[in-house]
């Protein structure tokens, strides 16, 4: 009997829509399984090479960075597989590379540091020598083990602890970031994602006489501040460099930020990609945009009242720059930029290669148990 159209019509569709479930469950457990043999295998070569840290550190935090870069290549992994491109508009950032930059963005969902892992992965040097400052929450993940080797900070959200955990945050940097010689660090100004703290942000704003925003919430200035305070410009000879850290052998002299860099994430239709997103692919490919715009450490003034005011007038560019491109589809064109933007380019080769080390490397570390094991048991 031949069906009818309409009839037809379903059929394919719930074809499609069967084969797109397999998809889903196919890259989730593929995900799962990536994780397994990926994650370990960091640990365990970190803790084998321990040593080396006691004696030779530079070396150790050397090879750990390499380490850091290959792991967060397979996040890379899982954003380029399922379709989700980005795109780059802006001032170009590939000068900056090797300065010690503050990136700043605005945070819409858990598929920002995804994103921002996937942009830097085929920038050379940055992963490597970058920190990231996160809320405590990510410590308690699958991926905690992992920043806590490399030394990331977690910050400790809620008004209460927010005094402890900055004066942390000044610990970390002068006994890890600076000592460490780490480049770039990432920072979330606004402490939450849009859609949790978009309501709360507009009834400070209304109450403080500030701008009311919609498409990003009104930044908070304290890690920031730290982070100016610690390694921001000097302006006279009489800072306290030198009591940063008394391990001489990995001091960094002088240390300064040299660069902001701040990113405008844009999805597509405002709709943000998440973390789960981007394990399933659920969606449809699709791309991200991110808009640069690079400035001097030096512009940047330190005193807190105009910090504040810097920093929020950022987030009322950003929210202009997102009203543009939600409403056209793009941002308005940078000098010497091209209108349409560049994409991001992955190495599907290295990515092959990097499975095959972590796979090897799971084997082998395999084995070393089952053969220690064996002697114990």
């Amino acid at each position: 009997m031949k069906m009818s159209g309409p009839e037809s019509s379903a059929v394919i569709r719930l074809f499609n829509n069967a084969v797109h479930l397999v998809k889903c469950i196919v890259r989730t457990s593929f995900v799962i399984i990536n994780n397994a043999y990926c994650i370990p295998t960091y640990v365990v070569w970190m803790m084998l090479l321990f040593p080396i840290k006691l004696y030779q550190p530079q070396v150790y935090w050397r090879i750990e960075g390499l380490f850091f870069h290959w792991l967060l290549a397979m996040v890379s992994m899982w954003t380029w597989s399922a379709g989700y491109d980005i795109i780059e508009h802006g001032d170009d950032i590939q000068r900056i590379i090797s300065d010690r930059t503050l990136v700043i963005a605005n945070h819409q969902s858990t598929g920002d540091v995804p994103m921002l892992m996937t942009t830097f992965n085929a920038k050379p040097n940055v992963l490597p020598n970058l920190m990231w400052i996160m809320d405590r929450i990510f410590k308690f993940t699958n991926f905690g083990i992992v920043s806590i080797l490399h030394d990331d900070f977690f910050i400790v959200s809620g008004r209460d602890k927010r005094g402890e955990s900055l004066k942390q945050l000044e610990n970390h940097l002068k006994e890890s970031f600076v000592p460490l010689d780490r480049k770039w660090m990432v920072l979330f100004p606004e402490g939450g994602f849009l859609r949790k703290r978009r309501e709360t942000s507009q009834r400070y704003a209304k109450k403080n006489n500030l701008p009311i925003l919609e498409y990003v919430t009104l930044p908070r200035v304290g890690a920031m501040q730290t982070i100016y305070d610690v390694i921001g410009p000097r302006q006279n000879n009489n800072s306290i460099d030198h009591q940063l850290n008394n391990r001489s052998d990995m001091t960094v002299a002088r240390p300064q930020l040299s660069w902001v860099l701040d990113i405008t994430i844009a999805y597509p239709q405002g709709k943000p990609i998440d973390l789960p997103t981007i394990i399933t692919g659920f969606r449809p490919p699709c791309d991200t945009v991110l808009f640069y715009r690079v400035y001097p450490s030096s512009q940047v003034p330190r005193e807190p009242e105009l910090l504040t005011k810097w920093l929020y007038d950022r987030w009322v560019e950003k929210e202009a720059l997102l009203e543009n491109f939600y409403k056209y589809g793009t941002f308005p064109k940078a000098s010497g930029t091209s209108q349409t933007g560049s994409k991001i380019q992955q190495d599907p080769l290295r990515f092959l290669v990097l499975h095959l080390f972590f796979i090897t490397s799971s084997y082998i570390h395999y084995n070393m148990l089952a053969y220690v094991w064996s002697y114990i048991w």
